[in-house]
């Protein structure tokens, strides 16, 4: 948590449409519909317009196979009416996320896009979504603010491709959009 303060682990609850065409995993930055609900946040269809609610954790439904209440780390377009989304919706969270590529030092504290090119896994529900490195700017739209690189010692190369990073959501729904220094 930027401050200091230690995270609790809270989410929030939100909607997911029944039957909603696009899957979500663990990790997956989400959106604000305006049906009431929350999609997947996607460079690709809104150019960093929409801001960032939080990130995805899980969901919850009815299965209409089993009519069993199911927990899943990802949501993969079940026809449900009762689906629920577990979302980190703290602007002050502090995340782990891999980039695409070398990150240097100097490029830390400006914002970043996302890469969407790369699927999340139905087999471990996690999240394919890395920092793009090459959109490294101060524009205050971006997503992603870096603010350091990960202390995990098998992840925290700034010479090697994939290194993990710090970031913060920069255009949060309940936060303060702020330009980067790149």
């Amino acid at each position: 948590m930027i401050g200091g303060a230690p995270y609790n682990g809270s989410q929030s609850r939100y909607r997911i449409g029944n039957n909603e065409g696009t899957s979500i995993f663990q990790g997956d930055l989400v959106q604000q519909d305006t049906a009431g609900t929350i999609t997947r946040w996607d460079r690709t269809s809104n150019s960093g317009a929409d801001l960032v609610l939080g990130v995805f954790m899980g969901c919850r439904f009815t299965d209409p196979s089993t009519k069993k209440e199911t927990f899943q780390n990802h949501y993969t377009q079940t026809a449900a009416a009762d689906i629920e989304a577990f979302v980190v919706d703290d602007p002050n969270v502090v995340f782990e996320i891999q980039a695409d590529d070398t990150f240097p030092v100097t490029d830390l504290f400006g914002n970043f896009n996302t890469v969407e090119g790369v699927a999340g896994s139905t087999t471990t529900g996690l999240s394919g979504t890395e920092l793009d490195v090459t959109t490294g700017a101060a524009d205050a739209a971006l997503p992603l603010k870096a603010i350091d690189i990960s202390l995990d010692p098998d992840n925290d190369d700034t010479g090697s491709a994939n290194t993990n990073v710090l970031v913060v959501i920069n255009n949060h729904v309940y936060g303060h959009v702020t330009a980067g220094l790149a």
